[in-house]
């Protein structure tokens, strides 16, 4: 399974898991990567080691790669497509053009809902509010007539807080494991001593990743990094 067909699959899991009902309609992009499938909880479900990472993955799904979805406005997808073709592709392509539109495809949809040729060990599965845990998804019959509706916009919400992440009987450190206290904020962990709490540029408010000392997409300075 390519990187492109595991985010694909992650997004309609999440999707069917939450509204099976907005599987037939078009989803933002901003909001796949805001609500649906962020990268700092399904980093290790979708095996992307860095942002940076996450957003070349979900630029080649944008482009058309697999032809697992329909990219709209045309122009933004052909954008995409010549940027994954260059040497050097810039990912802040992505924040380029506004309201760009995914549409599942529907013989894509159908295998995706399908059990996953190879599932991750429990361990590396994130256990946070997006991930699937042991809900069943929906059958493919049971999408069928389902009627295309107008969902509200979504409010802008806060970055999940690290005591909110689970993993087995407890909260647990996003990198090495380890148990934390379940009943008080954690900023640090006090096994391997990395921060918990998300890290954002005070240049352009892109997620910085704990222990950098630039942004890797305007190149500031972060303090504490």
């Amino acid at each position: 399974m390519t990187d492109v067909e595991r985010f694909f699959r992650r997004l309609v899991g999440n999707l069917a898991a939450t509204d099976p009902g907005r599987l037939r309609g078009p989803v933002s992009l901003e909001e796949i990567t805001r609500d649906i499938v962020p990268y700092r909880t399904n980093r290790r479900a979708l095996r992307l080691d860095t942002s940076e990472d996450y957003e070349l993955v979900l630029l080649r799904l944008c482009a058309g790669e697999e032809s697992l979805v329909r990219t709209e406005p045309e122009e933004a997808r052909e954008r995409f497509a010549r940027e994954i073709g260059s040497v050097n592709p810039d990912l802040e392509v992505l924040h380029a053009f506004e309201n760009v539109q995914l549409t599942l495809r529907r013989e894509s949809l159908a295998r995706a809902l399908e059990p996953e040729p190879d599932v991750p060990a429990p361990s590396d599965r994130f256990d946070g509010p997006n991930d699937l845990g042991e809900t069943e998804l929906p059958g493919v019959e049971a999408l069928r007539g389902l009627p295309l509706v107008e969902e509200p916009a979504v409010a802008d919400e806060l970055p999940e807080p690290a005591e909110a992440r689970v993993g087995g009987d407890g909260p647990s450190c996003v990198y090495c494991g380890g148990s934390l206290p379940p009943h008080r904020p954690v900023n640090f962990c006090p096994h391997c001593g990395q921060s918990q709490t998300q890290i954002l540029c005070p240049d352009c408010g892109s997620e910085v990743e704990p222990g950098w000392k630039h942004c890797v997409n305007c190149g500031a300075a972060v303090s504490g990094g």
